[in-house]
């Protein structure tokens, strides 16, 4: 789904590491049916690679505040070893919210949103500029915004959002 937002963010990433390789992902992306699959599209300057795998949507209720002042996801990667290492700290919640430098960022799946005054703010500077992040923005349903934890907090409500999980409200449920 929204196949050109992915395109667009695959041409900033090789743009960015200096690959010349024309990827056209409308091309090379054919699922095996119409079941849910995660495609993960694995690539360098020369090859690449293409997996399907079934993908069974998981709703979180609960996110645990977590700092990391070095943390760097800019471009989406196989290597997550950083987000995996903030996972495992997560002491029975169901995933992370990431802090860096005082201000949100995103989850270790997914770039967040803030219900807060009558309006969805998103985190300036997300760890990962997501394609569903990106949409909404362009769609102006969602307010770039400096978000602290004080302001998480308070939020009336959270959305999670990325590709596979498209947009999920969840009452606060954000654990300091």
């Amino acid at each position: 789904m929204h196949l050109g937002y992915h395109q667009k963010r695959l041409n900033n990433t090789l743009e960015t590491l200096d690959i010349h390789t024309p990827y056209d992902l409308v091309t090379l992306i054919t699922p095996p049916d119409n079941a849910l699959y995660r495609c993960r599209f694995i690539y360098d300057a020369t090859t690449f690679t293409i997996g399907y795998h079934p993908y069974t949507l998981k709703v979180p209720s609960t996110l645990r505040l977590l700092i990391d002042n070095t943390i760097d996801y800019s471009l989406k990667s196989t290597n997550r070893s950083s987000l995996d290492a903030l996972y495992e700290q997560r002491n029975g919640c169901d995933d992370v919210l990431i802090i860096k430098h005082g201000l949100v960022t995103d989850t270790t799946i997914a770039n967040v949103a803030f219900f807060i005054n009558n309006q969805w703010h998103t985190p300036k500077t997300p760890l990962l500029q997501g394609t569903t992040r990106q949409r909404l923005l362009d769609e102006k349903l969602l307010i770039p915004s400096n978000i602290t934890p004080d302001i998480a907090l308070n939020a009336q409500k959270i959305m999670m959002m990325n590709a596979m999980i498209g947009c999920i409200e969840m009452e606060n449920g954000i654990i300091p």
